[in-house]
């Protein structure tokens, strides 16, 4: 077996909610012998998920990943893994803004939406509560007002009472220019600082590791994912989309792997060595 050192690596990033795991968290064998199998070939695996480092840690260590990098809360916050840190992991880069600005405009259209912020330290906020586990387990209710205290490094907006249409049209008009944001499938919006994604993120990691800009590999279903596939495939590398993501993301990729249920990270990282051949 030929291990690939300097610029023979790739960086391929994969997202966790409904890439990696489904719905209802089930990680494949198949998959995690995939991971296992191309991070072994000498290539830098990296996961990039909207989900907070507390809650996107235990399905990095599922799927074997000890040691490297990992891009959380869609790029706001990068963290270092090792066993030796205290929680498996450490903040390597948080990226902070000031939420007062969005979340008065945001309050004021969306008076019976629920709000929440991210704190340097990983933990939520919350005014509202949330779905079960989806800001994790270290978040605490607070009143609205108090969101805007301080900096954080994303603001999390669920507007039960509007489908994802709607509610994506609604912040469309609303024109949030000062922040970047992603809506999720449902009415659910992730507002990051200015100008972060996973694609700016990952830009850093892949400068940091020495790898060539053309040999990159994204893989996710997610309009948070949008931006990391025009990142790979601006620098010549590419995209993919789980068989399940809605059309406009598909649109986004270079090819449409098999759904997440089908294990469609294990099909392409399976068919790695295929894709160096033909290039």
């Amino acid at each position: 077996m030929t291990i690939a050192t300097g610029d023979d690596r790739w960086l391929i990033a994969i997202d966790i909610d409904g890439t990696l795991v489904t719905d209802d968290g089930f990680l494949s064998d198949a998959v995690v012998e995939q991971v296992e199998r191309v991070r072994a070939l000498g290539h830098e695996i990296v996961v990039a998920t909207g989900r907070s480092a507390s809650n996107a840690f235990p399905v990095i260590k599922d799927i074997g990943i000890s040691t490297g990098y990992a891009v959380c809360s869609n790029g706001a916050v990068t963290i270092e893994l090792h066993d030796s840190h205290e929680r498996g992991f450490k903040p390597h880069e948080v990226i902070t803004f000031d939420p007062k600005p969005v979340l008065t405009e945001l309050i004021h259209a969306l008076p019976n939406a629920h709000f929440a912020v991210e704190d340097v330290d990983g933990t939520y906020r919350y005014h509202r509560e949330f779905p079960a586990y989806a800001l994790g387990d270290l978040n605490h209710e607070t009143p609205l007002e108090d969101l805007t205290s301080h900096p954080v490094s994303r603001v999390v907006v669920l507007s039960p009472e509007h489908d994802a249409e709607e509610f994506g049209t609604m912040i469309d008009r609303l024109g949030l220019h000062s922040v970047s944001y992603a809506i999720g499938y449902t009415a659910w919006l992730d507002i990051a600082p200015s100008g972060v994604s996973k694609a700016s993120a990952l830009e850093k990691q892949r400068a940091e590791l020495g790898i060539k800009p053309s040999q990159v590999i994204t893989i996710g279903d997610g309009r948070n994912d949008i931006q990391m596939f025009e990142w790979a495939r601006e620098l010549g590398g590419y995209a993919f989309a789980m068989g399940q993501a809605p059309e406009e993301v598909k649109d986004a990729a270079t090819a449409v792997t098999g759904s997440v249920e089908d294990d469609g990270v294990a099909e392409v990282l399976a068919g790695f060595e295929g894709m160096l051949f033909i290039r």
